[in-house]
């Protein structure tokens, strides 16, 4: 184990370092909003979750981390993202002892209406339009030894922009494992595997002249042509290690823990890229958290803190997040988890 540990370490820092291609592969993928992450807690992190994965937002940064959940819960976020784009998240968590745990997401990424403008009227039509994509998700996960687990999403993805709509069915498929070396924990998750997206609606057939040498013509049916894209499919390994508090850590320390975690990333439609982040818990009621992206355009740092306590029987946690995107300004985040 000790001379796995470094090799682990040295894989996933050296990960943006090369590619599998030597040609540039951004904006090759459609369903873009299926990149952005969930989760107050997740994203303070840097989107180091892959590894810790044991809360409800766990459905879509790795499903085998459902097993890391005891009791019912049920999670809602929201952030709203640039232009007036408004991002959801909600997800709920189901135990069923040995059976395993299953839950069920939903991420939303909508517009406001927006007036539609044309050559003729650019100062608007009186037509409104909006653009809204989803994904709607089934999870199931199960414990197969007392250290591994495994899990999986099924997960309907749609977009819609006006009357185009384009939809495909993906899955999420995730490991976790305890390696019961101080609490070091070793996840991966390849998401959004599946079919192609195309868009496809009324607005796409236009009245086109067959032959414009001729007068008169008559002016027939044509449909515009567009091509199908691929998912932007994800392979994430992380490993995450309590190194005061918590379980078996270097530090035991009862009321005071601190979590560190790394991820890399290979998506397929951008170059490698790292995460690291941390989480400091005082008595599991106060958090702070911070992260760091290596190998982004714009996202650098992420900072976070939350609360957690107890509503009669049930426990209740509420999150904050701040992404900085450079020049692009911030985005905030929010988040309540409910145990019950």
């Amino acid at each position: 184990m000790k001379k796995i540990i470094p090799l682990i370490i040295i894989l996933v820092l050296l990960f943006t370092q090369t590619g599998f291609c030597g040609f540039s592969k951004v904006s090759t993928a459609a369903a873009q909003f299926l990149k952005i992450g969930v989760g107050a807690r997740a994203m303070g992190m840097g989107e180091t979750f892959v590894a810790v994965a044991n809360d409800a937002t766990t459905l879509f940064w790795n499903p085998a981390g459902l097993t890391n959940i005891t009791s019912t819960s049920l999670s809602v976020s929201h952030s709203q993202w640039f232009a007036d784009i408004y991002h959801d998240f909600a997800a709920i968590a189901i135990p069923l002892g040995r059976q395993g745990v299953i839950g069920v997401s939903a991420i939303a990424l909508n517009t406001d209406e927006q007036e539609v403008t044309t050559i003729e009227q650019p100062d608007g039509a009186g037509i409104f339009y909006d653009v809204s994509d989803i994904a709607i998700g089934v999870s199931y996960a199960r414990a197969l030894t007392d250290r591994f687990s495994t899990g999986f999403t099924a997960k309907y993805i749609q977009q819609n922009a006006y009357n185009e709509t384009a939809n495909s069915v993906a899955i999420d498929i995730g490991t976790y494992l305890q390696t019961g070396f101080h609490g070091l924990t070793i996840a991966m998750c390849v998401s959004n595997f599946g079919g192609r997206m195309k868009l496809e609606g009324r607005d796409l057939i236009a009245l086109v002249d067959i032959n414009d040498q001729i007068d008169g013509n008559y002016r027939t049916d044509a449909r515009l042509k567009t091509e199908s894209w691929p998912l932007p499919l994800n392979f994430r390994v992380g490993i995450a290690m309590d190194l005061m508090g918590g379980f078996d850590p270097f530090l035991p320390n009862e009321n005071n823990r601190f979590t560190i975690a790394i991820d890399g990333n290979h998506p397929n439609d951008n170059e490698e890229r790292v995460n690291v982040g941390c989480e400091y818990s005082w008595k599991e009621m106060m958090f702070a958290r911070a992260g760091y992206k290596i190998n982004y355009d714009v996202e650098k740092w992420a900072f976070g803190g939350g609360l957690k306590f107890a509503i009669g029987q049930q426990k209740l946690a509420v999150d904050y997040a701040y992404v900085d995107f450079g020049d692009l300004g911030g985005v905030s985040r929010f988040s309540v988890e409910l145990m019950f």
